[in-house]
């Protein structure tokens, strides 16, 4: 190994090899010893002069003391540094965080192939000087502060701290009430808040932990800081934030380094055994004030100033090639065997030992499986022993693990006297062979001795003893003792990805040695890290997935800090409402009192504060309804005097307002005084006139600053006869001013940019957008080597890339069709230090695994383009809408409005929505989305999907007038309508949704100008079920009323008819339609503008719904709308429905073409009469009396045809 020593470090500082460097590629460092503590902040590597030797890559590892060696790290995550491309240039690398150590190891990993391990090392920093006190585990010290010292506002306490024990209390403060702990507890630090003399499991105390893996004797630096009502504690670079309960006024320190018992219950077992440096407390070095005998400092025990390093080397097995192999011990008597270790891993499973049995054929394996310990006998094929104990041992702490042999028994202890204990008993006395194998096997080809079934071991070791005699591993470094590969000696290479998590919203984190998971159960987000939100943006964004009114779960912030909401979302009417209930909607009374100066209402909504607010902010309109109902108990108080009444309204706590609903804020008026309406006109208010009589005010809050209504306080209601009711209504808003928010590219070369894209460790980026083009740039953000981009990469794929500093990588989505066909498409793009993914529309996910050890930060510098790239070059061409990066939307239409080529909002949503407007709706093209015409359709709501359903009974008649000829005639170049339609008609189109128990009975009847009628009926032939049938002749001419229900007119009706006629129908009638006309829901939803005239009780329902809410109407409901056939005239469809019950339904649709080829018919029965008007030709014919009416129940009846009419039974 050729070295060079730098010659820019000062005199005082050396550089040279340490003695125990070796010259085998795989085991050279090089260890510089800078002759005491430094902070160091940067390394710089260069070839040896004139050669081939340069390394490509290294480890930097440092010390305080030369021993327990810890790896230095970028970003958390990288542990290896990029080095030389040649011998002569000069690479330097700037340490995120510094280091503060004296010796500083590299390690060479890779090197240039065609050369040697060669290198010439520069380190940068400078001297570090600190003082520091170390505790026995027994000793302490306290702090008081002078007598008189004025409390302060806040106060602040910094330490550094490192031990090997996992437990122990490192600061006490107390206060007059309340007191504060600061203590370690499993490898964390927790802070434990409580009132003095509080019992520990008490409502007082209150704790939070933070850190992890802090007992590796590394130096962790520590602060407590109280200010402004709040306790921030910061462990290296963790952080959380308390509230605290009751400010102390003044600390006092009652012990550092160790807690009173008898004071704190419930405190972590034992003193802090370790060292602490720069102890500080505000402006004070309590070290300091130790060692100049300050009165306010008081020593507990055996306190030093030195930190002496404990003599523990731990091994850490690094790889699946990692293995620890020593030779075996002599016993110290025969049939003896007894071996130990400590360990720590996360891994559930993993090979701890193993050896053969000498003499006997046998092998012992020592392992994990399932996070318990195992151990077990083989001998030929089959197992003699098999052990178990313990549990959770891959939770990152140090248990030992104690093996022994002896006397025919057999033991395997963990954790010692806390943990447990498997014995067996054995035949035959267990001693090691030659060698011992610990983590794993060598490999296959050069072992013969070493067999491992089980996985290999991935994590550290210490504390290794044979015999009881203790391993030396410095040793077995130096290649004196045993053999071993790819282990890190002298060092515990942990590393918890846990801590901080990186799971987001809640989800639970579980690693393994390699990697993490996250646990997305229950939280309302989904994805590697629970990044992506599971739930919508918005009632708008669930409408258009076609969903209809109910509680959804709305993510107004998507992957933000804001949780998910329950709301109610209306999408009945045109604009989708989201509507927030609180605890009081129902109209409230309240009556007058004379001991009793005002009434007060609270109201308490089922959102959070962050929710409301959000929900207010991002709609486009917010309302809520105000209303009072007075009897002599006045408002406002209008127009001078002060108000009697008023409302807070707003966010956080709110602001007082006095106007009222309908009104603006500060007009001091109701909706009367601005409308020039109220009953006085003296006043602004109804009730502001004081009257006997009842009277109100009410309107809708409007204005989203003062929303929500938090309270309400009524004034008058002391005086005599004073009463009063109040309402303050749900929360409504519509409008997601985000969903719509579009631009159009009209060129390759226009583009759109925003600043700099922040997402170092997560990114999550969704749009949709629409096309003709084949390809283009969705999104572009450039970095010095990082980027990241989305785009359209072909007509049927797009391809998110990006380049952390490990490499390009790419993840594509291809579509099984073409994306560039005008119609809108979904892209979801998140890249976290876990994993990218991609999402286009609903196909699936594609998804790149993160390196475990690489960057993870995304470097970004230049502007975000949206549309194009930087170069001009493969611009998008459409429309992008929706842009959220990290869930935040970015108005692209505000930045269309100022740049060229590029226009706010984009056209032609009915090409991707239109498929939503269901049952003959038409959809119609706005500004922004869309709208369902549901003028052509039987059916209502948003989507044309809510049928008009209505009760009937035996009095109920609705009947539709059509345009008389005289007026059809005037009126010749009219465009028919849905309300006046083509009156002469050679065929019928019926459609109709029922439910009944009458049988027979007349469901729908159209009559003519010409005395010609059709009738729709239910003919019951039997008591088996039920028969629809069919009659027509000719054409119909020159309609002039359709009935549902009963029919008044009668008198030209066949006399059986004319009977079923007067009955009436009795039960639902849902979704009526005769051609274009929809009769029932005209005389529901428009009977003012509609010619419908309506007598006997009609209710609107929804018993034609296809869920009946009732026993009754779930049984036998028939749907027949898809049973159409087409036969010839004379050919019967008979029994097309059966049903033993006695309640009838059905779903008829009727297409009926008067002509001489034959007739489409689904289960009708028509029924025609047409009088002959001076046609000679018309043949007539008599009836035959007969006591049997064509609606007979009998079975065996026959219908007549009359002398009038000609009746055919299809």
């Amino acid at each position: 190994l050729s070295l060079s020593l730098p010659l820019s470090l000062s005199p005082s500082h050396s550089l040279s090899p340490s003695p125990s460097l070796s010259l085998s590629p795989s085991l050279s460092w090089l260890e510089v010893d800078l002759g005491g503590r430094t902070r160091i902040t940067a390394v710089a590597t260069q070839g040896r002069y004139g050669s081939s030797d340069w390394l490509t890559s290294y480890l930097l590892m440092f010390s305080d003391t030369g021993n327990n060696w810890k790896q230095y790290r970028q970003e958390d995550s990288i542990g290896s540094f990029p080095g030389n491309t040649n011998a002569d240039s000069v690479v330097q690398h700037a340490l995120q965080q510094p280091v503060l150590a004296r010796y500083l190891r590299l390690v060479p990993l890779e090197w240039n192939p065609s050369g040697r391990i060669g290198l010439r090392l520069e380190t940068y920093g400078c001297p570090y000087g600190s003082d520091v006190v170390g505790f026995d585990g027994a000793s302490g010290l306290s702090y008081r502060p002078a007598p008189g010292l004025t409390p302060r506002a806040q106060d602040c306490v910094s330490l550094k701290f490192k031990t090997l024990r996992s437990s122990g209390t490192l600061l006490q403060a107390l206060g007059a009430d309340h007191s504060l702990t600061l203590e370690l507890q499993r490898g964390q630090l927790r802070l434990l808040l409580r009132r003095r003399g509080s019992l520990p499991s008490s409502e007082a105390q209150r704790q939070a932990s933070l850190g992890s893996l802090l007992d590796d004797q590394h130096w962790h630096h520590v602060t407590l800081e109280r200010r402004h009502g709040h306790i921030n504690l910061t462990v290296d670079k963790s952080a959380l934030q308390l509230h605290d309960p009751a400010p102390l006024s003044r600390w006092e320190f009652e012990q550092v380094g160790g807690g009173d018992r008898s004071v704190h219950k419930g405190l972590s077992d034992g003193h802090f055994l370790g060292c602490l440096e720069n102890l500080l407390y505000n402006d004070l070095n309590l070290v300091e004030l130790l060692k100049h005998n300050s009165p306010q400092v008081t020593v507990l025990g055996n306190v030093t100033f030195s930190c002496p390093d404990p003599a523990v080397v731990a091994v850490t097995f690094s790889s699946p090639q990692s293995f620890l192999q020593l030779p075996g011990a002599t016993a110290s008597w025969p049939g003896a065997l007894s071996a130990g270790l400590q360990f720590r891993t996360w891994n559930r499973a993993g090979l701890l030992l193993t050896f053969e049995i000498p003499q006997r054929g046998g092998v012992v394996w020592l392992y994990l499986s399932e996070a318990r310990l195992h151990l077990q006998v083989h001998k030929a094929g089959r197992t003699l022993v098999e052990l178990s104990t313990g549990s959770g041992l891959n939770d990152g702490q140090w248990h030992s693990v104690q093996l022994g042999s002896a006397q025919g028994r057999l033991t395997i202890a963990v954790d010692q006297e806390e943990g447990e204990t498997a014995q067996a008993r054995l035949a035959f006395p267990v001693t090691t062979g030659s060698h011992l194998f610990f983590g794993g096997c060598p490999a296959e080809e050069t072992n013969q001795e070493c067999r491992n079934p089980f996985n290999v071991f991935q994590g550290c070791m210490r504390l290794l003893t044979l015999e009881n005699q203790l391993i030396d591993l410095i040793v077995v470094q130096q290649r004196l003792l045993g053999n071993y590969s790819h282990l890190y000696i002298d060092m515990c290479g942990i590393i918890d990805r846990c801590s901080p998590s990186h799971c987001e919203h809640g989800g639970r984190c579980s690693q393994s040695w390699r990697s993490f998971h996250c646990n997305c159960s229950n939280t309302g987000y989904r994805g590697a890290t629970c990044h992506s939100p599971v739930f919508e943006a918005s009632c708008e964004a669930y409408k258009h997935r076609g969903n209809s009114s109910g509680l959804y779960h709305v993510d107004l912030d998507g992957s933000g800090p804001i949780r998910a909401q329950l709301v109610y979302c209306n999408m009945t009417e045109e604009q989708t409402w989201l509507v927030i209930q609180h605890n009081n909607t129902e109209r409230t009374r309240v009556a007058g009192s004379s001991g009793r100066s005002h009434h007060s209402a609270y109201f308490d909504y089922s959102a959070e504060e962050k929710q409301l607010m959000a929900i207010i902010n991002q709609s486009e309109h917010c309302e809520q309804e105000l209303s009072y109902h007075c009897r002599k108990s006045r408002l406002l108080n209008t127009p001078v005097g002060s108000p009697f009444s008023w409302w807070v309204g707003g966010p956080g706590a709110g602001g007082v307002q006095s106007y009222w609903g309908g009104a603006v804020p500060g007009s001091r008026q109701c909706s009367c005084g601005l409308e020039e309406s109220c009953v006085d006109p003296m006043y602004y208010c109804n009730c502001d006139a004081d009257r006997g009589e009842w009277a109100s005010d009410s309107g809708l809050l409007t204005h989203k600053k003062s929303l929500p209504v938090r309270s309400l306080v009524l004034g008058d209601l002391h005086r005599a006869g004073s009463e009063a009711a109040y309402r303050v209504g749900p929360l409504r808003c519509h409008g997601d001013k985000n969903f719509w928010n579009a631009a159009f590219f009209d060129k390759e070369t226009s583009y759109l940019h925003f600043p700099t894209f922040r997402a170092e460790l997560s990114a999550d980026i969704s749009f949709l957008f629409k096309t003709t083009a084949s390809s283009g740039v969705f999104l572009e953000n450039l970095g010095i080597k990082d980027f990241i981009r989305i785009e359209l990469s072909s007509s049927t794929e797009v391809l998110f890339s990006f380049d952390v500093g490990n490499g390009p990588l790419e993840v594509r989505v291809r579509a099984p069709r073409p994306l560039d066909d005008d119609r809108w498409h979904r892209v979801r793009a998140e890249r976290n230090v876990k994993e990218a993914s991609l999402s286009v529309d609903a196909l699936p996910v594609a998804t790149r695994e993160a390196p475990d050890d690489g960057h993870v930060r995304l470097q970004l510098n230049s502007l975000l383009f949206i549309g194009g790239t930087a170069s001009r070059q493969k611009g998008f061409r459409g429309c992008i809408r929706a842009l959220r990066l990290n869930e935040e939307t970015q108005d692209l239409e505000e930045r269309a409005r100022i740049t060229p080529g590029v226009q706010p909002g984009c056209p032609g949503h009915c090409s991707s929505y239109g498929s939503l407007c269901r049952n003959q709706g038409r959809c119609v093209e706005r500004s922004q989305g869309f709208t369902c015409d549901c003028g052509p359709s039987a059916y209502t709501g948003a989507f044309c999907h809510r049928e008009v359903s209505a009760i009937f009974k035996s009095t109920t008649s609705a009947r539709y007038s059509f345009r008389e000829p005289y007026e059809q005639s005037r009126n010749a170049s009219a465009l028919s309508s849905s309300i006046y339609s083509e009156v002469t008609l050679r065929g019928e189109d019926i459609s109709l949704s029922f439910r009944t128990r009458q049988s027979p009975a007349l469901l729908l009847y159209v009559s003519s100008y010409y005395k010609e009628h059709l009738a729709l009926l239910i003919n019951k032939h039997g008591e088996r079920g039920e028969d629809f049938n069919l009659t027509a002749d000719g054409e119909f001419n020159t309609i002039k009323a359709l009935v549902l229900g009963r029919v008044s007119e009668s008198d030209e009706l066949d006399p059986e008819l004319a009977r079923l006629a007067s009955l009436g129908f009795t039960g639902c009638l849902s979704v009526v339609q005769f051609n274009s006309i929809s009769p029932l829901k005209a005389a529901l939803l428009h009977p003012d503008t509609s010619p419908v005239a309506i007598s006997g009780p009609l209710v609107q329902s929804q018993c034609g719904s296809s869920a009946p809410t009732n026993a009754d109407a779930a049984e036998n409901t028939h749907h027949l709308s898809d049973q159409s056939g087409s036969v010839n005239t004379g050919q019967p469809l008979v029994n097309s429905v059966r049903t033993d019950s006695a309640l009838i339904g059905g779903v008829i649709a009727v297409v009926v073409f008067l002509t001489a080829l034959g007739l489409a018919v689904v289960a009708v029965f028509l029924y025609r009469r047409k009088e002959t008007y001076g046609n000679p030709e018309v043949k007539r014919t008599k009836a035959e009396d007969s006591p049997e009416s064509p609606f007979t129940d009998q079975p065996d009846s026959h219908n007549i045809p009359s002398e009038t009419a000609k009746e055919f039974f299809i």
